[in-house]
């Protein structure tokens, strides 16, 4: 598969590769279901689970830096302050729909700002595209990049012209061994992220989830080949939704069993979604940054409740650099056409440098070397 090459052809080889992605995924779950939590316990400790669930929040940093903030700074700043000052000033529900009612209120005041005091001038991302000379262009890359122009925050002309009923458009899997192979190296990505995810759900419920990790890796993995299948995308727990949960602090199964529902049918309706896609990004920006960040603490909570030792160089030195992996994001390039970057690599890294950390002390005599103050 070449870079930038989009046809029905290469459509088929990728959804093909990740549906055998999810086949690998579903089947780590079962693995895990049936051996028990030791194995995850023997393979994410608390300093690699505490690692891998902060820089999943961190790590989604430069979204905020490079996609949405800058396209409205003053309404992110404002939204993110009003939900600052609805978490903590209102108790009970309407504390725990913050994040709707900033959506609403930022939504609301970027309208109102685009009557009173006319349009803004930002990068709106693959719009108003501009070569190195200046002039238009039509595909973006290295040489074809998105400029400044003077848009409206809100717009609702794609709202306008999408319907109200519609079916997505499918296609069926092909199999090619280049591209699986590619993609094959994710799934130990999507196991440190799914279990990193349900750790942190399990903190901020105060509830041992742990047995929960193995059927929750299967029906990711499940859930991806059901989607492929069509030629939908990947399917994985999403950092954002646990944001959500951390914001509201509400839990509750069935309160998701029906936003699912819900979800399904709103995904048959392409005004709805057209009307999703019209928020600012300014107001996306003010209200991720809340987030990202609440994900990224609760990694330091499970590090402080298990009081994992940083003076211990095996515990400091692989999490803090896949931290700044994650947070960078670095792009480490694997061969001409995969590479691994951000949160993908600093999991891995993480992951990996912890357990051969480990396995060089465990071998040396004496106790391990102290990190220098």
């Amino acid at each position: 598969i070449r870079a930038g090459v989009d046809t029905a052809q290469t459509d088929g080889w990728v959804t093909g590769a990740i549906l055998i992605a999810g086949v690998v995924l579903a089947m780590a779950g079962i693995l895990i279901h049936l051996v028990g939590t030791r194995i995850i316990h023997a393979v994410f400790p608390p300093v690699v689970t505490g690692a891998v669930v902060m820089l999943i929040g961190f790590g989604l940093a430069f979204v905020v830096a490079d996609t949405y903030w800058g396209q409205d700074h003053w309404v992110a700043l404002i939204t993110m302050t009003f939900v600052f000052i609805v978490m903590v000033a209102f108790r009970g529900f309407i504390g725990r729909i913050a994040v709707l009612l900033g959506l609403i209120f930022g939504f609301a005041l970027s309208w109102v700002l685009d009557k009173t005091v006319g349009q803004i001038t930002s990068v709106l991302p693959s719009q108003n595209l501009r070569d190195a000379n200046g002039q238009p262009c039509d595909a973006e890359g290295t040489y074809c990049v998105a400029t400044a122009f003077p848009h409206d925050r809100v717009s609702f002309a794609s709202v306008e012209s999408a319907d109200w009923f519609g079916l997505p458009q499918m296609h069926a899997p092909d199999f090619k061994m280049s591209a699986i192979l590619l993609v094959l190296p994710a799934v130990i990505a999507l196991i440190a992220e799914n279990t990193g995810h349900v750790k942190a759900v399990g903190e901020m419920t105060r509830t041992d989830l742990d047995p929960m990790i193995g059927r929750t890796i299967f029906a990711d993995g499940v859930g991806t080949v059901v989607t492929s299948s069509v030629g939908g995308a990947p399917t994985t727990t999403y950092a954002e939704n646990i944001g959500v949960m951390a914001a509201t602090r509400i839990y509750s199964t069935a309160a998701y069993y029906i936003a699912a529902l819900i979800a399904i049918l709103f995904g048959l309706c392409p005004k709805f979604g057209a009307l999703i896609a019209a928020t600012p990004g300014g107001v996306l920006g003010g209200v991720t940054v809340i987030l990202y960040g609440m994900i990224g603490l609760l990694g330091a909570k499970i590090w402080i409740e298990n009081r994992v030792d940083f003076a211990d160089p095996v515990n400091m030195v692989p999490a803090g650099a896949g931290i700044i992996l994650a947070i960078g994001p670095v792009v480490h390039p694997i061969s001409e056409d995969f590479t691994l970057e951000g949160i993908a690599l600093g999991t891995i890294v993480v992951l990996v440098g912890y357990h051969l950390l480990r396995q060089i002390t465990d071998r040396m005599p004496g106790p391990a070397p102290a990190v220098a103050s």
